[in-house]
């Protein structure tokens, strides 16, 4: 699995240095969105995962699944962030500043206070089912408000950010651009998806050494 994500990884970064073709008003900057565009995408659906899990944990009382929800939650915190800075360094280069607090910039800081908060609250309880349950609470009540800040706040007003990819228009990209882009996903969700098993083992097991002294 690593070598192929490895393979995957070089792959994807030679067609997006040297087959991806600059974009209209965007020039070769656009080489930014097969970074900023996965990394985003994952942070999404570690959200998705950590409040999923969170559900499972208050249905079934499983601490596995208390693991696997703040493993996706920290990974989801990590590739906001990555987001976050691709972000302010695509504004740097287009718009001559790295926050501008554009619609985007903004809802996703709100979006980082929110998780930011989570891993300190469950940073600042001792481990046991007391704080897996408030971690599995705050991270199902965190998730809803994901869409709104992610996908329909920013579309609400006018924003320097780029259009989607998919609008209302259809695909803004072309066919080359577009499969890069899918191939740039592939790569990013398998890399999170290994980070995250490798996380969630790993809290398991520190959570089943606190509870066995």
């Amino acid at each position: 699995m690593r070598a192929i994500l490895g393979l995957l990884t070089l792959l994807v970064l030679g067609l997006v240095f040297f087959v991806v073709p600059p974009a209209e008003g965007l020039g070769y900057y656009v080489r930014l969105a097969f970074f900023h565009i996965p990394v985003a995408w994952v942070a999404v659906l570690a959200f998705f995962i950590s409040a999923f899990e969170g559900g499972r944990f208050l249905q079934k009382g499983e601490m596995l699944a208390d693991a696997k929800s703040a493993a996706a939650a920290q990974l989801g915190f990590f590739f906001v962030i990555l987001a976050t800075v691709s972000g302010a360094v695509f504004s740097k280069l287009t718009w001559g500043a790295y926050w501008n607090w554009d619609p985007r910039q903004t809802t996703i800081f709100v979006l980082l206070l929110i998780y930011g908060a989570y891993l300190t609250l469950r940073g600042a309880m001792p481990a046991g089912r007391r704080r897996a349950k408030a971690a599995a609470v705050y991270a199902l009540f965190s998730f809803l408000t994901v869409p709104f800040l992610v996908f329909i706040i920013p579309r609400l007003y006018f924003s320097l950010h780029p259009s989607p990819v998919i609008n209302g228009s259809g695909l803004a990209m072309d066919t080359v651009m577009l499969a890069v882009l899918i191939a740039a996903l592939v790569d990013v969700t398998g890399i999170f998806y290994g980070l995250y098993k490798w996380q969630a083992k790993r809290l398991l097991a520190e959570e089943e050494d606190v509870c066995a002294k």
